[in-house]
């Protein structure tokens, strides 16, 4: 064992490792007897594939690049495609992210696009797919852009023909629903073919504040009659809703404050199904998500929780929840579900997310597609602790701390380590509890890490998450501080070294909290929120658009609320060194908020040492992988420089001052 100063330990685990296993599988799926999934390719552009697992047990991707199965609306996305298997062989949907059209796809043939292209505004776009094959149509949500503001959309349930006919002509696509609500999920059809449910929602919910599940008659010609609403309200949060192959509409329901499981009862009541303090749900970010699968048997596959998750197998009549046994302790909310078989992805703290297929009459569960292959030692990975401390108020804290870690190497016996707290993006999310190598790249190098769950985060019921009700820019710094001051305080962290980074809602955190507090040395803000009023004022997408009513509040009623909390408003306050990294193509939090930041720093006369990066072709999250190494060494870097550490073979960024 060699003893070496923390941040100096040699490490196996380099940017460019971490950038190529960054991402996941997802969005899976049967066709036929075969799994089906979309996975990431960070190598070739930061495009997503689709990969099928023949019934040889064989493993392939089916379309090459260019082609990029992922959809955009309401930027985040959804489920991009659907299959099914006919006698020749499959036939698939997909959305192509360059052109968002919907194209079909069959073996020894070129995609040929269903739909048509719109330069109005975004154009069109389409999400959450299901092939009706009795109607020759694909049933799934569009979304139109009406004119060139980010909220000049509309949202409709939409049948597009499988024939092509509609892919130059708008007018062949039939619409199902009359686009009352601002945002849909797609349909699911009852077992009989006589009844289609979805979720919808309007401005200023967000899906995890009130949505509704909308039940409609399909008639003969294949439209859709009498919507009526059947669960869900403004203060009700549905996140999924499926039929039972008995013709039971199920749903996941917070009524009682935990995202719960239901069954509509014949008189139009929820009845719960299996009533717990734990989630059966998360926030709804992309169209399509899927917590749960009834099975053909009556029973019912789940995502469930509290804090992490499982995957298990529910018995509606007597509540029974039977755990998939196995080494992961997360799932995502991707199921699928034929006959006895379940298909859904999972991962743990020593494995990333893998495609897990449970047999429900064994009891069975094992790895079917992207097999987790560990890259380097796994000596080397980091030894999380699941914690809780205390904040202001003495409100609980959930958070996961990783300290440094090295199989060959410790530091000097009389120095503490330096550590950065990780801010979750959302704000309504969470952070996992899963191997992920950004965070062994530091960790194998001396440098602590600290994932905060703060107040506003999904998995421990609504009570949790409405701490952050118009206290973002509060709660959340007060929380990161309360963890960062805590593991100084007990002798885990260096008080003077201590940083702070984050993407999206985490990278305003990390804006928020160099700006409110002196806790951090230096931070990392990644694709930030750091201008509330303009964000709030058209700078954003629509999905988001009036996220900060519950967050902030009215913008009517509290603005000087929404200077008061800004960064951008109080660059004079950052004395602490930052590290900026933009994506140019970023509708959500666009390049104007970075630039605006900028020049009031600069208008201060501050002289602080910080960089920005922005990089052409990136959006609202890093997807290729030169862009992940440049991002991943220009932080370590700064942290190098701000702590004072010496790690091997590192590019030196350079600090504007």
């Amino acid at each position: 064992m060699q003893t070496l100063p923390y941040g100096s330990w040699p490490s196996p685990i380099d940017a460019t490792l971490a950038a190529a296993h960054d991402g996941h599988p997802e969005f899976v799926g049967f066709v036929g007897a075969e799994v089906w999934w979309t996975e990431p390719r960070p190598t070739e552009g930061g495009r997503r594939t689709l990969v099928r697992r023949t019934e040889d047990g064989g493993q392939e991707p089916v379309l090459p690049a260019p082609w990029n199965v992922r959809s955009r609306v309401i930027e985040y996305g959804g489920r991009p495609w659907a299959g099914v298997m006919r006698p020749e062989g499959p036939l698939i949907v997909f959305v192509d992210f360059s052109d968002q059209r919907l194209y079909r796809w069959e073996p020894g043939a070129e995609p040929a696009p269903l739909t048509p292209v719109s330069h109005v505004g975004g154009g069109l776009r389409w999400v959450d797919p299901q092939i009706r094959g009795e109607r020759d149509e694909v049933w799934c949500v569009l979304e139109e852009f009406t004119g060139d503001g980010p909220s000049d959309v509309r949202r409709v349930l939409a049948a597009v023909p499988l024939d092509g006919s509609a892919a130059r002509d708008r007018e062949a696509v039939r619409e199902l629903s009359d686009g009352r609500h601002r945002f849909v999920t797609g349909p699911r059809v009852s077992p009989d073919g006589r009844q289609a449910a979805w979720l919808a929602w309007d401005h200023p919910r967000m899906p995890w504040d009130g949505t509704e599940v909308i039940l409609a008659d399909v008639t003969a010609d294949g439209t859709l009659s009498a919507p009526r609403t059947v669960a869900g309200g403004p203060e009700e949060s549905v996140v999924q809703a499926e039929w039972a192959p008995d013709g039971t509409l199920l749903y996941v329901s917070d009524r009682t404050g935990w995202w719960n499981l239901y069954r509509l009862g014949a008189d139009g009541e929820g009845l719960a199904v299996c009533p717990r303090e734990e989630e059966f749900g998360a926030s709804l970010w992309r169209v399509g998500n899927r917590w749960f699968a009834p099975l053909d048997s009556g029973l019912i596959a789940v995502v469930h929780g509290r804090g992490s998750t499982a995957l298990g197998i529910l018995d509606p009549e007597t509540g029974e929840l039977v755990d998939a046994a196995g080494p992961w302790t997360e799932f995502a909310p991707t199921l699928a579900a034929q006959g006895t078989r379940i298909v859904g992805v999972g991962a743990s703290p020593r494995s990333a997310y893998e495609v897990v297929e449970l047999d429900a009459s064994t009891g069975r569960a094992r790895v079917v597609g992207a097999a987790h292959d560990d890259p380097v030692d796994p000596a080397h990975y980091p030894e999380p602790q699941i914690r809780s401390f205390t904040g202001p108020a003495g409100r609980e804290i959930h958070a996961h701390v990783y300290p440094p870690h090295h199989p060959d190497h410790v530091a000097p016996g009389d120095e503490l380590p330096p550590y950065v707290v990780w801010a979750h993006g959302g704000p309504t999310g969470r952070s996992p509890l899963v191997l992920d190598l950004e965070i062994a790249y530091f960790t194998s190098r001396g440098i602590g890490v600290a994932e905060v769950n703060y107040g506003g985060s999904t998995g421990y019921g609504r009570e949790y998450r409405n701490r952050l009700r118009e206290q973002w820019g509060v709660v959340d710094v007060e929380d990161c501080a309360a963890v960062a001051l805590a593991l100084a305080a007990e002798g885990t962290a260096d008080r003077h070294r201590l940083a702070i980074r984050g993407g999206s809602a985490g990278g305003w955190t990390t804006a928020a909290s160099l700006a409110a507090t002196d806790v951090y040395a230096c931070g990392t803000i990644i694709y930030p929120i750091l201008d509330l009023t303009g964000w709030a004022s058209g700078e954003t997408h629509d999905f988001e658009s009036q996220y900060l009513e519950s967050l902030v509040g009215p913008i009517a009623e509290v603005p000087a609320r929404y200077a008061e909390r800004s960064p951008s408003e109080h660059a004079d306050r950052i004395t602490a060194p930052f590290l900026l990294l933009q994506g140019l193509d970023d509708a959500i939090c666009p390049p104007v908020q970075c630039e605006r930041f900028l020049a009031r720093l600069e208008e201060e006369g501050r002289r602080v040492p910080h960089a920005y990066i922005a990089f052409e072709g990136e959006g609202h999250g890093f997807r290729r992988a030169e862009t992940m190494v440049r991002a991943l060494e220009a932080e370590l870097s700064l942290y190098a420089q701000v702590f004072g550490l010496n790690p091997p073979d590192l590019p030196t960024l350079e600090l504007t001052k």
